[in-house]
């Protein structure tokens, strides 16, 4: 039966999963002010009696107050949302998942007129979104300095209240990628310029979670080449370029790494000469860290994901995951749009009740069920 290869179980550092399979984090607005409800709650636990071995959480604000524009996004901080997220823990944990908070601060990305803390001024690595804009202003070593502890709170409150790990966010435009990409990041001091110094700001980062939850509690940090403006976009051009660029990450004290591809299976240097060539992303973060890797885009359907808009997609077999599985690629699979559309997409997957998969539409996007 295709996908029973990845019904077994895997461990990172004090997690321990039922299966390989991730629910992939996905910006959804029902927290208002903030704060995650029983609707939230009963969301995620939904998606874990499913049969998802792990929740990676929605992205949640970390407490600084230029972290994103939208007031209904989940806090990571604040009393009545950390009540409201332990809550959550609980229910999924009592349908046997395990769940950690994805960590996000938006940078460039939260706009010129946020709604949340809109006296608050945009900050990025240097004020430059990701279509080229002049978006807020550049950081200063003091606004660095707020970031870190802001992270440090936020992965204190997770651990605190029962979460499992927590990711990271550094992927598609937001804070910490904008210091990686050389587009976004223009800055002449000690974290700009190269592959490693553009890398120093998100290391640190890790290095002050890490102070903060201990040796034990995993870290997983999510990075892309892909922006929202610009989905041929690259951090990295060869193998060797990448390796630069995670290598400060998994000194500084990351466990797993969650590159983010809008098609799994695509190679990430196609222009290499033999199997090099066939290598997706996933493949090549474990090839060049050694560390545990975590899969996603576009896995069991037959259209790509779209930054906005995206539309209809039915399920299309997964027999070219299971191939880059058992070939050692990935150790876990982020499933994101296929999750919103049903979800007990996990169960009949491995129950081989794959005619039963509720197919994804736009709507789905809108409405939490």
């Amino acid at each position: 039966m295709v996908g029973k290869e990845l019904d077994t179980p895997f461990s990172l550092g004090s997690l321990r999963t039922a299966n390989r399979f991730a629910m992939a984090p996905m910006t959804r607005r029902h927290s208002p002010g903030g704060v995650p409800g029983t609707d939230v709650a009963e969301y995620y636990a939904r998606r874990a009696a499913g049969g998802v071995g792990l929740i990676i959480t929605e992205g949640t604000y970390i407490p600084d107050p230029a972290t994103g524009p939208d007031p209904d996004v989940p806090h990571l901080y604040g009393e009545e949302s950390l009540t409201g997220w332990a809550h959550v823990v609980r229910r999924v944990h009592a349908e046997g998942g395990r769940i950690i908070p994805q960590l996000w601060h938006l940078g460039s990305q939260r706009g010129a007129e946020p709604a949340y803390h809109p006296d608050a001024e945009t900050v990025s690595a240097s004020g430059i979104a990701t279509n080229g804009d002049q978006v807020g202003r550049a950081m200063t070593t003091a606004d660095l300095d707020t970031a870190l502890r802001a992270y440090a709170e936020a992965a204190r409150n997770a651990k605190s209240v029962g979460f499992d790990g927590l990711e990271l966010h550094g992927a598609h435009g937001y804070l910490l990628d904008g210091f990686l990409w050389d587009r976004t990041n223009h800055r002449t001091d000690a974290h700009g310029g190269s592959r490693a110094a553009r890398a120093r700001f998100p290391a640190e980062v890790v290095a002050a979670v890490r102070a903060e939850v201990g040796p034990d509690f995993p870290i997983v940090f999510r990075y892309s080449q892909w922006k929202d403006s610009d989905f041929d976009a690259r951090i990295a051009g060869s193998p060797a370029e990448l390796e630069e660029v995670l290598t400060p990450l998994v000194a500084a004290g990351v466990d797993a790494l969650h590159p983010s591809t809008r098609r799994h299976y695509l190679p990430a240097f196609p222009d290499l000469p033999g199997r090099d060539g066939e290598l997706g992303l996933a493949g090549w973060t474990k090839k060049v860290t050694g560390l545990p890797v975590i899969t996603v885009g576009s896995v069991g359907l037959d259209t790509a994901f779209l930054s906005k808009g995206d539309g209809a997609a039915s399920f299309a077999g997964v027999e070219r995951l299971v191939e880059q599985f058992e070939a050692g690629e990935f150790d876990l699979v982020a499933v994101g749009r296929a999750l919103l559309a049903d979800p007990e997409w996990v169960v009949k997957l491995l129950g081989g009740r794959s005619d039963e998969i509720v197919a994804y539409t736009h709507e789905h996007r809108k409405v939490l069920r």
